[in-house]
């Protein structure tokens, strides 16, 4: 059985909440702002438990919510939030739909990223109490950030067992394109590690999408046999990065193709051997984006004062193909009226 408790936050940018959620030797914190994952505590082989993702510390005293709450609002690299209206990147912040175009603001080099300058990141979720977890929800009106439609979202997360689940719904009164995505980042040594080079990382995709400069797929479906993208076996993380060229991993590894039915897959397995602790991920969404947390560069102070450097975590970005919107044979990224948009990833952590 799952203990599900609520605690009321309170900041400089107004009320909130905070959820617990605890079962075994897994507890997970989530905040209403933002949809976050704020923290995932899960023990090791020595059964001492550590928080696994990065993130902003609580403080004590009269200001105990004021300055982790407004961190969150700001967090510039999207930590444990749910990413929309449309996860990743949008070429040039344009798309077209029956022939009109629609216009996004670009706040990634020349491109649109994570649903733009407010995305559902730095939304307010209304909340609702479920017996193993909490529904979080949240209407984003026509014309925000340039997107058609107004839509009606809910994410659900439930935490059985160990496996902590996120169940994605929507629905438009217009045709706009979604793609949603929780963006926590995990280093299973524990969060302020200073590294994740001792990671063993597999991901089962025969297939990973090539970008340009500007980290827009070139349209090119490759199969990950004979080149570095290939963890289709365990690799160690630390090697690796040394031998691909450029910062790390950024990369969409293709789990179907736009063809083949949605159905919930093995897609991901980490594991830190030194201590045991062992991620596996399954997703109903036909993509996943490997990112080893290229762009962390220290400058940003964390949970205990850790200041998070370049590879200190990876995510497992579970989401439609990065600017699908714009390329006809990858999976449709349209939400129609009448249709529901609906996804789930499953989280699963144990000790070897």
């Amino acid at each position: 059985m799952t203990e599900v408790f609520k605690e009321n936050v309170c900041s400089g940018l107004g009320s909130g909440e905070k959820w617990t959620l605890r079962s075994g030797c897994v507890s997970v914190e989530l905040l209403s702002l933002g949809c976050v994952i704020k923290s995932i505590s899960t023990a090791d082989r020595s059964g001492q438990s550590a928080d696994i993702v990065l993130g902003y510390d609580d403080f004590e005293g009269k200001f105990k919510y004021l300055i982790f709450y407004e961190c969150y609002f700001s967090n510039p690299r999207y930590f444990g939030a749910v990413i929309g209206r449309f996860a990743n990147r949008i070429a040039k912040g344009r798309f077209a739909i029956d022939g009109k175009e629609y216009k996004l603001a670009v706040n990634n080099g020349p491109n649109a990223l994570h649903g733009g300058l407010k995305g559902f990141n730095k939304a307010l979720w209304t909340t609702e109490a479920l017996e193993n977890g909490v529904k979080l929800s949240h209407t984003s009106l026509d014309g925000e950030e340039g997107y058609p439609g107004n839509i009606n979202v809910s994410v659900t997360y439930t935490l059985e067992k160990n496996t902590l689940s996120v169940l994605y719904h929507a629905q438009s009164d217009q045709t706009t394109p979604i793609n949603l995505t929780n963006h926590s980042y995990f280093n299973l040594a524990g969060q302020g590690s200073p590294d994740i080079y001792d990671h063993e990382v597999t991901v089962l995709a025969e297939s990973y999408l090539p970008v340009d400069e500007t980290m827009i797929p070139t349209g090119e479906v490759k199969p990950v046999g004979k080149t570095l993208f290939d963890l289709r076996n365990p690799v160690l993380l630390g090697p690796r990065l040394k031998e691909l060229p450029g910062p790390g991993f950024d990369h969409n590894f293709c789990l179907c193709s736009r063809s083949e039915p949605k159905l919930e897959r093995k897609c991901a397995r980490v594991v830190h051997p030194p201590s045991g602790r062992v991620l596996e991920v399954s997703t109903t969404q036909p993509g996943v984006q490997f990112y080893t947390s290229n762009f962390l560069n220290g400058s940003l102070k964390g949970k205990g004062g850790a200041a998070y450097s370049r590879h200190s975590a990876f995510c497992l970005e579970t989401q439609n193909w990065p600017d699908a919107v714009n390329q006809a044979h990858f999976p449709d990224a349209l939400l129609k009226p009448g249709e529901t948009y609906s996804h789930v990833t499953r989280f699963t952590f144990s000790v070897l």
